[in-house]
């Protein structure tokens, strides 16, 4: 070894390429300038890595929530029909209805409410009939009519409170020996007649009497004049033949449908599912 070769210095690690250094030197700890770089090189790896990390996670949520929304929202609503179907999401109060208030259906007649004592007026001269004051008008108007035809109606039975009806349903039920739905095809229970409201009349014919409360009414001079021209006076029958709720053909019953009051009391309630 030369002297030249002795007075030399090595050469600085920061000074070699990376396939110059020799080993010993490269697995030395002090050489800071390349270990500064192989950190900063590393530090940017980690970063890359991280970037690609969070665009994965991105892209998953992405697919999770944008193509399966269907599938989740089936599996909420399985699981809580009452939260899918409520506009908010929130699960409907159990007190809240949907539907519309039904009323019960008894052995083919409906639930009519009392007519208010202050609405009914007299209809015969003794005040044993009753209507409420709209129909007695229109009755009246019609029973006139009818006379100048010569032709005279007998009122038989006008409004009718539940306490009457009481009596009509169920004694009369024990006098015949009639079980209720036999008594149900000609007479309404208490509570579920037409009467009740003050609106519904049963006409007999004045020349005729023997055939009031008969079927045979039909074949009488007032019912015909009734079959032409009540509807003029805003009176029509209440259960003609083969009538749907099952009521046995009464062409003496009689229902006054010219107000509002009276319209919604008869046809708003036939609407409803029985």
């Amino acid at each position: 070894m030369d002297n030249a070769s002795l007075s030399r210095k090595p050469p600085q690690a920061s000074e070699l390429v990376a396939d110059e250094i020799p080993e010993a030197v490269r697995d030395h700890p002090y050489p800071e300038a390349g270990s500064s770089q192989s950190k900063k090189k590393g530090l940017i790896w980690k970063l890359l890595g991280l970037a690609a990390l969070a665009c994965g996670v991105s892209i998953w949520l992405n697919l999770n929530f944008n193509f399966f929304p269907a599938t989740s929202q089936a599996e909420q609503s399985q699981k809580n029909p009452a939260a899918a179907s409520s506009p908010s999401g929130s699960a409907a109060s159990p007190t809240t209805s949907s539907k519309p208030a039904t009323p019960d259906n008894l052995l083919g007649h409906l639930p009519y409410p009392e007519a208010p004592a202050a609405d009914l007026v007299n209809v015969t001269s003794d005040g044993g009939i009753k209507l409420r004051k709209a129909a007695a008008a229109k009755y009246q108007e019609m029973a006139n009519s009818a006379a100048a035809s010569g032709i005279y109606f007998a009122p038989i039975s006008g409004f009718r409170s539940v306490e009457d009806q009481q009596h009509v349903f169920f004694d009369v039920k024990a006098e015949r020996r009639q079980n209720a739905t036999k008594r149900a095809e000609v007479s309404a229970p208490p509570g579920y007649s037409e009467h009740h409201t003050g609106y519904a009349i049963d006409i007999g014919d004045g020349s005729a009497p023997e055939t009031n409360l008969s079927q045979s009414f039909d074949n009488t001079q007032a019912f015909k004049w009734l079959e032409a021209n009540a509807p003029a006076f805003s009176f029509e029958m209440s259960f003609p033949k083969n009538n749907r709720q099952g009521v046995s053909y009464e062409p003496w019953h009689w229902r006054f449908v010219g107000d509002r009051p009276s319209l919604e009391t008869f046809y708003k309630a036939h609407s409803l599912k029985k």
